[in-house]
């Protein structure tokens, strides 16, 4: 992952963005008559889909594998979240495209976690 100012801020805007967008199609799509579990699966197929097109041009301003793999994991994540809320009662678009928010940037706080972890246990696994 890139640890210079630039990219990080990429990866913000980039994970809010698919965040937000698929919150609001999965609040779209979903009512309280699904079944949350078929929902679920639904709403991250849904996320898988939708973060592709959303991510056209981040790919292009910040590269494509450190904006693909957070802002992929958000969209898949968020379609999940998202869709199962939306089963348990009415959402309106804004607290989906909030929820959605909050999920992409949990996502992103997790990955780099993992990453600095993997990054200091890389000298053990490959000597």
């Amino acid at each position: 992952m890139e640890t210079r100012l630039y990219f990080i801020l990429g990866d913000v805007l980039a994970n809010v963005a698919v965040g937000a967008v698929v919150g609001i199609a999965c609040a779209a799509a979903f009512s309280p008559g699904w079944n949350m579990i078929i929902a679920m699966f639904v709403g991250m197929a849904i996320g898988m889909v939708i973060s592709l097109p959303t991510l056209l041009g981040f790919v292009a301003l910040f590269g494509a594998m450190e904006v693909m793999l957070p802002a992929m994991t958000t969209g898949m994540l968020t379609g999940m979240v998202v869709s199962m809320s939306a089963t348990m009662g009415d959402l309106a678009f804004g607290p989906a495209a909030v929820l959605g928010i909050k999920s992409g940037l949990g996502v992103l706080v997790a990955i780099y976690l993992i990453n600095i972890l993997i990054k200091r246990r890389a000298p053990k696994w490959t000597n």
